[in-house]
């Protein structure tokens, strides 16, 4: 069984910054694909962004482009969600997702869909105050 934890979300001012951490423990392997989705209240949880295994390729959804940057540490599988200049539409619970094999599920075509992905985390809130 794999469990993602993620860390990092808090309390911010608009325009402030946040990181977030997810790393996978558990009966890992060293080939995920990684994301981040995150859920509003009121709201369905959405795609925000991923990346692919080999760290060589990335995708955002249009709301953070330029704002958000996705990566991963020098542990492959650990990724980072580096969020600046926040606004308070950002304020949701960000949930950090796995997938094992990005052939088997066409990662590179439909790496935006939950249902990719094999493993979640628990979330972790962010606010940002306006």
């Amino acid at each position: 069984q794999v469990q993602l934890v993620e860390s990092g979300g808090g309390l911010v001012r608009a325009g402030g910054s946040l990181r977030l951490s997810c790393a996978p423990s558990g009966r890992t392997r060293s080939t995920y694909a990684m994301a981040w989705f995150r859920q509003a209240p009121g709201k369905e949880r959405e795609f925000v962004a991923t990346i692919n295994w080999g760290g060589t390729t990335t995708y955002y959804a249009h709301s953070v482009k330029g704002r958000f940057a996705i990566s991963r540490g020098n542990a492959k599988n650990t990724v980072y969600l580096q969020m600046n200049s926040l606004k308070p539409e950002d304020t949701a619970v960000y949930y950090c997702a796995a997938v094992e094999d990005e052939e088997r599920v066409s990662f590179y075509i439909e790496y935006g869909r939950e249902e990719v992905y094999d493993y979640w985390g628990q979330g972790t809130q962010v606010t940002v105050s306006s």
